[in-house]
């Protein structure tokens, strides 16, 4: 079963001294990730950046795996990165594509318990953006972000199904689309009424909303 899984974290709306401090990290990464930012990330990305870049990898893999195990609760020391590979290249990638270019992405992988996952990440001044996918390529992998003009929930929330529709309404001109819930709480597409195999992942912080999609293995 294929899946998508996305999240984004606004930097101006994270405290950085609290992120700083081991007894608020500890809840998000592990010693093992601890080690790893040591050892090769410090002093080429600020240890907030890399707290939150490990919540938005994480939060997405949780999203990906919720479509398959609709029970799956949250708990970010359980999903370990095994790796992370900084961009060989600093210049923009845009806010909006299908795949990424590898050598402008932070590359990761990901395990929890049995399942290895992978992740592209974008960070920006203004925010740090995940997709999880459950082989490392992401060629078929559609994903955008969006700067919205309110932070309110519900204005969230609508802006995010906009934003997702408009974008596969480039895909499927014809068709009645409609962004719904799952029972279970993710969201589907609805196509002239029926849902379709296409996975798809919301998140929103502060004034930024992010979607992903797969449209095949």
């Amino acid at each position: 079963m294929i899946s998508t899984g996305n999240d984004i974290v606004v930097l101006k709306a994270i405290n950085i001294a609290r992120t700083r401090q081991g007894n608020f990290y500890g809840k998000i990464i592990s010693v093992s990730e601890k080690d790893l930012y040591d050892r090769q990330l410090a002093g080429r990305i600020p240890l907030e950046n890399f707290v939150w870049l490990s919540w938005s990898i994480k939060e997405s893999v949780y999203k990906y795996l919720q479509r398959i195990t609709p029970e799956l609760i949250f708990s970010p020391a359980r999903i370990i990165i095994s790796q992370i590979l900084l961009p060989s290249d600093h210049r923009a990638t845009g806010l909006e594509g299908r795949g990424f270019n590898d050598a402008l992405v932070y590359k990761s992988a990901v395990t929890f318990g049995d399942h290895t996952l992978y992740s592209r990440s974008i960070i920006s001044e203004e925010f740090i953006f995940s997709v999880v996918n459950h082989a490392d390529h992401f060629e078929h992998t559609c994903w955008g972000i969006r700067l919205i003009s309110s932070p309110e929930p519900a204005h969230q929330s609508e802006a995010a199904r906009v934003f997702l529709t408009e974008r596969l309404h480039t895909l499927f001109p014809a068709d009645q689309l409609l962004i719904s819930k799952s029972p279970h709480g993710y969201p589907v597409i609805l196509k002239n009424g029926a849902q379709i195999p296409i996975p798809v992942s919301l998140a929103h912080h502060d004034h930024y909303v992010a979607y992903s999609f797969q449209l095949k293995d």
